[in-house]
């Protein structure tokens, strides 16, 4: 069988510890055997950003922009004990927070739903899809550490130099910390517009919560540019669909996720998104079990799973010792940036590859093969665990056989 040819590159993202161990296997097993795969690299390892000084994330995002799609392995962002040991010279930022600020848009991220994988939440039986936005708040905010007595005041100037706002915002008597956050009206409209498009687009209801009734000033600025947006550009195309928009507090929107069957899309701020995210995944099965995808307006794709880089698996894998790690989520990852790489490209054969890859893991697990994290929540079948190595060979095996009926996935 001919490889298929990728006619441009997508950009690589290479991560950490055993995701970083798993995307080579992905790459290797799965993907290259069938694949003249094309790619422009980035080793975006903690210490290979350390040594270029966060360069290589800032052109690795920049590459995001010149060919639209990027694929991202999971990154460590390090605290102390992670520099300590890594001996890093400084503290980088979350690379996910560069790339994020640097491409602007809305994270989706929706559970990977098998039939045989019973939810934690036995009453979700239906997809929620979180839309996070991924510009600035607390991951692009500014902090310091106060030592002793102090005052802090928040200033804006205008672009004249003349002082518009002026307040204290704490008179220290004593050491304590600080930080600021922002957003721009621009970056709050392309993430409402997103959201509506994609509901629109997916035939599903849009739910958005803040807390503006405590953030009167920024949360509302959010409530207000979605309420805008709606009433002018897709309140009537919503009602033609026979879709709805809803907007709650996000206390109550909570408690009303948790009693649904799901089947929405629930929009959130940055930080609000990366906590629900986990907490919707984990409702569903499983944080190896989540697909993640940002969405810029401008038309550029970048997909990721949505957890970290599960050192405990590695530190095993490091001694010799037998891991079972889930890879679903970054194999996700891989079919979801190959099958966008072949709709902008007009390759239907890699948007079938795709198609036949992710459809050899479900399979895979829909017959009781799986690694141990997912023995649990095996529902109608006879669970056997396997080792990572165990995990894509049945993988291959299901998908050697697609491939050999022309895809037919």
């Amino acid at each position: 069988m001919d490889k298929i040819k990728m006619a441009t590159p997508l950009v690589e993202m290479d991560g950490d510890e055993m995701t970083r161990v798993i995307w080579q296997m992905i790459k290797d097993e799965l993907i290259c055997p069938y694949v003249e795969l094309n790619t422009e690299y980035y080793d975006l390892s903690v210490t290979s950003r350390d040594d270029s000084d966060d360069k290589v994330t800032v052109d690795a995002s920049y590459a995001i922009k010149k060919y639209h799609v990027g694929v991202k392995c999971a990154t460590i962002t390090a605290n102390p004990q992670r520099q300590e040991e890594y001996k890093l010279k400084q503290l980088l930022p979350s690379p996910n927070g560069t790339i994020r600020g640097i491409l602007d848009g809305t994270i989706f991220r929706a559970p990977i739903v098998v039939d045989k994988i019973r939810p934690v939440m036995k009453n979700w039986c239906r997809p929620i899809t979180v839309a996070r936005h991924s510009y600035a708040d607390i991951f692009n905010g500014t902090e310091y550490h106060v030592d002793g007595r102090a005052t802090a005041e928040l200033v804006v100037k205008n672009e004249a130099g003349e002082e518009v706002f002026h307040k204290t915002v704490c008179e220290y008597d004593g050491s304590g910390v600080l930080q600021s956050i922002y957003n721009k009206d621009k970056s709050i409209s392309a993430f409402a517009r997103t959201c509506f498009q994609y509901a629109l687009d997916t035939k599903q209801d849009l739910w958005f919560s803040t807390k503006d009734t405590i953030c009167k000033i920024y949360d509302g600025t959010f409530r207000a540019v979605f309420q805008r947006i709606y009433e002018e550009e897709f309140r009537e195309k919503f009602e033609k669909a026979g879709i709805t928009y809803f907007y709650t507090l996000i206390d109550d929107a909570v408690a009303r996720t948790v009693r649904s069957d799901g089947g929405y899309i629930w929009a959130l701020k940055n930080y609000d998104g990366d906590v629900m995210s986990d907490m919707v995944s984990s409702g569903f099965g499983s944080l190896a079990m989540m697909t993640s995808v940002l969405v810029t307006p401008d038309g550029n794709y970048e997909y990721e799973a949505a957890h970290g880089t599960v050192p405990r698996h590695y530190y095993r894998y490091l001694k010799g010792e037998e891991t079972s790690t889930n890879p679903v989520a970054t194999i996700f990852a891989w079919s979801g940036a190959l099958r966008k790489r072949g709709e902008l490209d007009g390759s239907q054969t890699l948007q079938d590859f795709a198609d036949c890859l992710e459809k050899a893991c479900t399979s895979t697990i829909e017959e009781g093969i799986v690694t141990k994290d997912l023995i649990p929540m095996l529902e109608g079948v006879q669970g056997r665990a396997v080792n990572t190595t165990g995990f894509f060979k049945e993988i291959r095996s299901r998908l050697d056989k697609l491939m050999q009926n022309k895809c037919n996935c």
